[in-house]
């Protein structure tokens, strides 16, 4: 094909819910997330619809920012329930075959060493398929979870990040590609010449190696990120393959998109080789009348504390502190240490230098469906194509109203229109997660 096709991947959670708090009580959403099978169903499903990969969020607390108290998520299904997102790509795996595997984790609260080690076996362990959606971690919560009094100061986390990835990458490349000789009779294992230590030694991290984990079919993981604020968006020119965006409208979307791409350039990277996808929330069905019924009864399920409980958590700020209608002083906005581009989309959207507590809920859409793409197969299509011809992207992040059918109507009913224009695969063509996303090793 030589038409640009567009890339596809899931938004997913290993918990109670979607990335929306409402969405466990969709009368239609499965209720089984403590099981294998929810998940294994849930791959077999992206990968009918020839989907990328899927990739986990995850924190490493349960929100208890709000009112310094864990039992309003808890009470009210608020993204409490966080499995570990490795574990649970390892049952996905065993049930496919192409579609590539991400997982968030953090390069605050974890060795260096490990996390290569980790991903570099999931990668084995799926022949080629495991990307790490790689975040810093925003708040308190996960802070003192993980043995410190509060997180990291932002810049500083990204500083440590950039190191922390030096060493990842230098021990993914440890071993040679033809490292391996398995010569029995000559009693060869392995070249010792071609197994490297890192010998890394910085002001965060020292790590001798070489890694115990020799490479894989596609190389190395992908690597994912979403830092969008000055300096992540810094850190994603140098280190991101795939970009994980959010943004508001196609304008905004276009002059964001330039940005990455130039950024990227900045650091002596091809530009065309970093695939950017802004998340969108799809509510599709078999004509627009019907999706816009599929909305309106969505539209029945937040409850305002989802939105106070979830802004709370990414925003690293205890929204109790505040009445709905009061504004954010100057001080309160420079010290939010969680989600500075969340903030500052809430300062741009709202055209206030300093928005309320309802600003922050009314255009992050913590608490529900946030900008959805509702329609037909077609009318969705037709808008994800406008975004991603202009350019705006070069593919969507495919968020979930509630688990599992709105990706099931999205695989139905949008995925086939998607193919009919040639801007999306019919089949898969390669079997690593490079070879999907034209990403060389």
């Amino acid at each position: 094909m030589n038409k640009r096709q567009m890339h596809l991947c899931a938004f997913m959670q290993a918990q109670n819910c979607s990335n929306i708090p409402l969405s466990w009580r969709h009368p239609r959403a499965r209720s089984d997330f403590l099981t294998p099978e929810y998940y294994q169903d849930l791959g077999a499903l992206l990968e009918e619809g020839r989907f990328d990969l899927a990739f986990f969020d995850d924190r490493l607390c349960m929100p208890d920012t709000f009112d310094d108290d864990y039992k309003h998520a808890v009470e009210n299904g608020v993204r409490c329930v966080k499995l570990d997102p490795m574990t649970v790509l390892t049952m996905m795996a065993a049930k496919t075959t192409k579609l590539g595997l991400g997982a968030t984790y953090s390069t605050t609260y974890y060795e260096p060493f490990h996390v290569a080690r980790l991903f570099g076996t999931l990668d084995l362990m799926s022949k080629g398929r495991a990307a790490w959606n790689i975040v810093t971690s925003v708040n308190d919560a996960e802070a003192r979870n993980m043995g410190r009094a509060s997180a990291m100061e932002h810049d500083e986390r990204y500083d440590r990040a950039d190191e922390f990835l030096d060493v990842v990458v230098g021990h993914w490349k440890s071993w040679d590609d033809d490292a391996i000789i398995l010569d029995k009779s000559g009693n060869r294992f392995a070249d010792p010449e071609k197994v490297h230590q890192l010998n890394h030694s910085g002001k965060y991290f020292s790590s001798r190696g070489p890694l115990t984990v020799p490479r894989s079919p596609q190389g190395s993981p992908v690597l994912i990120q979403a830092g969008q604020s000055g300096r992540g968006l810094q850190f994603c020119g140098k280190w991101a393959e795939m970009v994980f965006t959010i943004w508001p409208n196609l304008k905004i979307a276009q002059n964001k998109y330039r940005g990455i791409k130039e950024e990227v350039a900045r650091n002596g990277r091809d530009p065309d080789a970093v695939k950017v996808a802004p998340l969108v929330y799809p509510v599709a069905a078999e004509t627009k009348a019907q999706a816009e019924d599929e909305y309106a009864l969505l539209n029945t399920l937040p409850r305002q504390i989802d939105g106070l409980v979830a802004l709370s958590e990414v925003l690293n700020f205890d929204a109790s502190k505040k009445g709905l209608d009061d504004t954010f002083t100057d001080a309160e906005l420079a010290g939010i240490a969680g989600s500075q581009a969340m903030r500052d989309r809430v300062v741009a959207a709202s055209g206030k230098p300093n928005p309320t507590l309802r600003d922050f809920l009314t255009f992050t859409g913590r608490d529900r469906v946030q900008n959805p793409l509702i329609g037909s197969g077609k009318d969705i299509a037709d808008m994800m194509e406008e975004w991603f011809s202009t350019p705006a992207c070069d593919g969507f992040v495919i968020g979930s109203a509630y688990v599992p059918g709105s990706l099931h109507n999205f695989v139905k009913f949008v995925v086939p229109e998607l193919q009919k224009r040639g801007i999306f695969r019919k089949d898969y063509t390669g079997s690593t997660l490079r070879e999907h996303l034209g990403i060389s090793r």
